[in-house]
């Protein structure tokens, strides 16, 4: 058995055996699986939380989803991008022919095989999700939605070769590094928090063998946290939502309202201009969003007509009101939830599936919107001014 990606840690009477794995490499699977078969752990960790646990012993979890729940709750630009990033890995398992997730699959079944206790090591996603999201700023929530959206849909293809180089440690080195680079606040809740986290699950699991599975990048980080006594609670905490989102939120309509109101009384004709630029930036941004969605003319009117009204009450959102149009006009049907993780491995996948086509229509619905409100509120402001001073 190769001793390559696996790293050995004592401590006092107990054995870690730390493996690095690529999350979507055939090796991989093949060497958790002898690992675990050889040195026969007390216990096994894997890093998934119990959500990814539950996903993969439960592949058809999809027909159970309620779409117009999902829009109600706003969880649809959340479960989108969830889908855009399992459909890189997905396209990069297919073309080499082996199931995502592979060696976690593997460390499940091998524990289960000999008797290992199995340990869901990593953290909740949703609490990761959070952290990240809270750190990283308005530009750093563009700029990673783009790098995301860009890493997803480009072409480009990998070898297994290439995935095993991205397991050693100067290939490891360097894309962290990258990644620092394009997103300082990005690598401490991705990595390093995750490390800490990991580690202390890890060091805590029962029995005197520990055998955990491990994407590569987090052996490192975990090699010199489990020396230390990590505070789970802290690490797991969800860090306060900034006000000054949800004042500016109301400020913007405020200001807007306010504007037209005090054109209306000085120059009447001025006003009404100003009311029709609100309305028809709003309006035509959101429908053309809904519009290249694919979206059902019905939705594209929705979001039209949705748009300038939503965007005075930060409340609501016009991709809401144009998504569920969309649903219940586009009913999804049980093969499109059956199909839903293959079609989401093309882009025409994701305009073809009723049930993302729906997703894409609230998202792109509000993106229009978003856009139509600053675009338009600029417009507002500035026909103010030549008002004011024509």
């Amino acid at each position: 058995m190769t001793e390559e990606n696996i790293t050995r840690i004592v401590i006092g009477e107990k054995e870690y055996i730390l493996i690095g794995t690529a999350h979507i490499s055939k090796q991989s699977a093949e060497q958790v699986k002898q690992v675990i078969e050889a040195e026969k752990p007390d216990s096994v960790c894997v890093e998934l939380d119990e959500q990814r646990y539950q996903s993969i012993k439960d592949g058809s979890r999809w027909k159970e989803m309620d779409i117009f729940k999902v829009i109600k709750e706003k969880k649809a630009s959340l479960l989108l991008m969830n889908l855009v990033v399992s459909s890189f890995q997905k396209r990069m398992a297919k073309q080499l022919d082996i199931t995502p997730g592979q060696e976690m699959i593997q460390g499940i079944d091998s524990a289960n095989e000999i008797g290992a206790e199995l340990v869901l090591a990593d953290r909740n996603i949703q609490i990761t999700f959070s952290r990240i999201w809270h750190q990283v700023g308005f530009s750093g929530k563009a700029k990673l939605m783009m790098s995301v959206v860009y890493s997803i849909f480009s072409n480009e293809s990998i070898t297994e070769e290439e995935l095993e180089k991205m397991k050693t440690q100067d290939m490891l080195s360097s894309m962290l590094n990258e990644l620092t680079e394009s997103f300082p606040k990005l690598k401490g809740p991705l990595i390093d928090e995750r490390d800490q986290y990991l580690a202390q699950k890890i060091k805590h699991a029962p029995g005197e063998k520990v055998v955990a599975v491990l994407g590569a990048a987090h052996v490192p980080g975990i090699k010199e946290e489990i020396h230390k006594e990590q505070d789970l609670g802290k690490l797991t905490r969800i860090p306060p939502k900034s006000k000054a989102p949800k004042i500016i939120a109301w400020a913007i309509p405020i200001l807007i309202l306010s504007i037209i109101a005090y054109t209306f009384y000085t120059n009447p004709s001025s006003g009404i201009q100003q009311a029709l630029s609100w309305l028809l930036w709003n309006g035509t941004l959101s429908a053309i969003g809904t519009a290249i969605a694919l979206g059902h003319p019905l939705a594209i009117l929705t979001a039209f007509i949705a748009a300038p009204i939503t965007s005075l009450n930060p409340l609501l959102a016009a991709g809401w009101f144009a998504g569920i149009v969309q649903a219940f006009i586009r009913r999804p049907n049980v093969g499109d939830f059956e199909t839903i993780s293959e079609d989401v491995t093309s882009v025409k996948g994701f305009w073809n599936n009723k049930v993302t086509r729906i997703l894409l229509v609230v998202v792109l619905a509000n993106l229009g919107s978003s856009l139509g409100t600053f675009i338009g509120g600029a417009d507002v402001i500035r026909l103010f001014i030549d008002n004011i001073f024509g």
